[in-house]
């Protein structure tokens, strides 16, 4: 293929792109950046597109989507709105996860959003699974209006069709938009509706099989009645499709049989084999010739840890089944070695030691001329190792720590991960000066919060299977060198199932003592919304600076008692009814922040964290709802920080260099 035009090319869509920006009508001076607005964006999904997938597009929450009806299928979507100093348009914050691979990031998304996003020209490949930031356009009225909606004209539409469709006059659409000559509109331009009303109505949710609902055809006036068909064809489907997979079940399981009992799968004859002593089974033998897919899509392929020439073996291994091979996205193999990760960490030196996890210790280590973080396991630990193999092959999320890879010698394990350069939460949140770290601003705090709302919102419900963490906590939320938050340690991930009472995995209890929700520690129970609970803690602790399990003075005994930390914040919550009455819930506030906050996103908060360490999962929200409502307090809050026009110190970017 000929790639001397390339250059040429990217320079002409880099040239349509910034005209049709500059092309697309501005309804508002844009030069207030303090000012936050509600404004509308209309959009005509795809059949593809459901009432989930719209939610998730949109970053909103069920009753922010109305559909217009009268027959046509738009919706529009209600969305906080504001002015981006950079490039002095008005625009809102989403994320875009990409769903299947193929074509550019760019133009997955342009073709997704129909007009409505604004996103850098990028040439980088979309991933299955990959979720990236990107913005949209909106609009604040001059408060001649209610609202804006952002609209992209398609083939038909006309200034006066609009003015009818929306019940506003033609003037108002051409004086917002800057229009000389009504018959001189571009079709795929962006153009901005005035209303003075909400519009639609509320989305059917029972009916999410298509984006809008579609009426049934009538004659006269009477519903043309459709039981015949309903009575008996479904029943023919259902039993002809039951047959048919009773047979292909038969088919695999005689063929499995087969080969069971062939050579074709020797590692399941050594599954129940013995140590030359005859005591220990080889499963650790098995899982040291195991493969397992890494960072970006590679796929760590382990043989024997030590190689007589010292480098790695390239040849190809069976996938334990316990794993599964719709894990794997395999190229080319990547292994490291135990003499490798010994030299890394200078023998695993005690100043090379980063702390202790659950069920290891970590370590600093430089690996081929990366920096990473090693967990040192036993070779007992294999459960765990597993597990996290298992969950972190299969997502991948800038707030998810990443694994690069692994390596093992005869009793030891070793998981390698990116390194995150500011350590855990936990050690800029207790006691920061002592730990050499400069207290964590109120933006920060939030940044962090939602970074880490975003990873487990993820894990709960945009992976192909869900999972719960089960161990949420503030060392395992970790922040690289722009204090982006990841969460890691996923050695507890468990699957969640699916019962008739909705989400379930009943197990035992495991993580830590302080971010156990209730019914967890009662019943075994692990959901989402045990993750949620562990959640709300965690924002208790950003508020505060307290640990989960805080000592206080006792009352009537001289020595400390241990409390836990949602207690102490809920009862102070009772007696602090509003933001303006929070004397008792200034007592509990992290004094590192200097009273350098403002009081009512503070309040917000607290009570988003009330809500999510409710005695009650049903009433807990979930995590969609939490990155929603974080997301809102953070805008918010830099709203507020904005007033202070950069002169104190409170201002985020001169605290921490974010």
């Amino acid at each position: 293929m000929n790639l001397a035009g390339t250059p040429l090319l990217f320079l002409l869509i880099s040239f349509l792109q910034i005209y049709s920006l500059c092309s697309y009508p501005t309804p508002l001076n844009c030069t207030d950046t303090t000012r936050l607005c509600t404004s509308f964006l209309a959009f005509k999904p795809n059949a593809n597109q459901t009432f989930a997938v719209i939610q998730s597009m949109f970053d909103v929450l069920p009753e922010d989507v109305t559909v217009e009806g009268n027959g046509r299928d738009y919706v529009f979507i209600r969305k906080n709105c504001s002015c981006a100093s950079t490039i002095k348009r008005y625009l809102t914050n989403t994320t875009f996860t990409v769903r299947e691979n193929g074509g550019s990031v760019y133009d997955m998304v342009i073709e997704a959003y129909d007009g409505l996003a604004f996103l850098s020209n990028t040439t980088r490949a979309a991933r299955t699974g990959a979720v990236m930031s990107l913005q949209l356009f909106c609009g604040c009225s001059s408060r001649l209006w209610n609202y804006f909606m952002s609209y992209v004209m398609t083939d038909g539409d006309s200034i006066e069709s609009l003015a009818s469709r929306f019940g506003v006059s033609m003037d108002s659409i051409e004086t917002v938009n800057g229009i000389d000559n009504p018959d001189n509109i571009s079709v795929g331009a962006l153009y901005y509706i005035p209303l003075n009303s909400v519009p639609g109505e509320p989305y059917p949710i029972e009916n999410d099989v298509s984006p809008a609902p579609v009426p049934a055809p009538s004659v006269n006036n009477v519903v043309v009645n459709r039981g015949n068909h309903k009575g008996h064809l479904p029943y023919v489907w259902i039993i002809g499709s039951l047959g048919v997979i009773l047979v292909l079940i038969v088919v695999f399981v005689l063929i499995f049989v087969f080969l069971r009992s062939s050579s074709y799968f020797p590692e399941a004859q050594q599954t129940h084999a013995k140590d030359p002593d005859g005591k220990s089974p080889l499963k650790f033998r098995i899982l040291r010739n195991a493969s397992f897919c890494c960072a970006s899509g590679i796929c760590c392929k382990s043989g024997n840890s030590k190689q007589t020439n010292g480098e790695s073996s390239d040849r190809h291994i069976n996938i334990p089944k316990a794993v599964g091979t719709d894990v794997f996205d395999v190229e080319k193999p990547v292994v490291f070695t135990y003499e490798e990760i010994l030299s890394s960490t200078d023998g695993f030196s005690d100043s090379n030691l980063l702390g202790h996890g659950t069920y290891g210790s970590v370590y600093y280590g430089l690996l081929r001329d990366q920096e990473v973080a090693i967990k040192r396991m036993t070779a007992t630990k294999t459960k765990e190792f597993t597990a996290e193999m298992k969950v972190l092959c299969k997502v991948h999320h800038t707030n998810l720590v990443e694994l690069i890879g692994y390596a093992a010698s005869d009793d030891e394990l070793f998981l390698i991960y990116e390194y995150a350069q500011k350590g855990s939460l936990r050690s800029h949140l207790h006691d920061p000066q002592n730990k050499g770290h400069t207290p964590l601003s109120w933006i920060m705090r939030l940044h962090i919060a939602l970074d880490a709302a975003r990873g487990l919102e993820y894990i709960h419900e945009h992976t192909k299977t869900h999972y719960v963490h089960r161990d949420i906590k503030t060392s395992n939320i970790l922040l690289d060198g722009a204090f982006r938050a990841k969460i890691s340690d996923f050695g507890l991930a468990k699957l969640v199932g699916k019962s008739s009472d909705g989400e379930a995995s009943t197990t035992r209890v495991v993580g830590t003592f302080g971010y156990l929700a209730p019914e967890y520690l009662r019943d075994g129970l692990a959901t989402s919304k045990s993750d949620v609970y562990a959640f709300g803690v965690v924002l208790f602790e950003i508020i505060s600076g307290k640990e989960a399990i805080t000592r206080t003075e006792g009352m009537v005994m001289k020595n400390p008692e241990r409390r836990l930390l949602a207690s102490i914040m809920l009862a102070a919550l009772r007696n602090s009814p509003d933001s303006m009455s929070m004397s008792i819930m200034k007592n509990h506030i992290d004094p590192n922040l200097m009273d350098l906050y403002p009081h009512d996103c503070l309040f917000k908060t607290a009570m988003l964290a009330k809500q999510c360490v409710d005695e009650d999962p049903i009433l807990r929200p979930d995590m969609k709802q939490v990155v929603i409502s974080l997301s809102q307090i953070l805008l918010s809050s830099v709203e507020w920080e904005a007033t202070l026009a950069g002169n104190s110190q409170v201002f985020s970017g001169l605290v921490q260099g974010r």
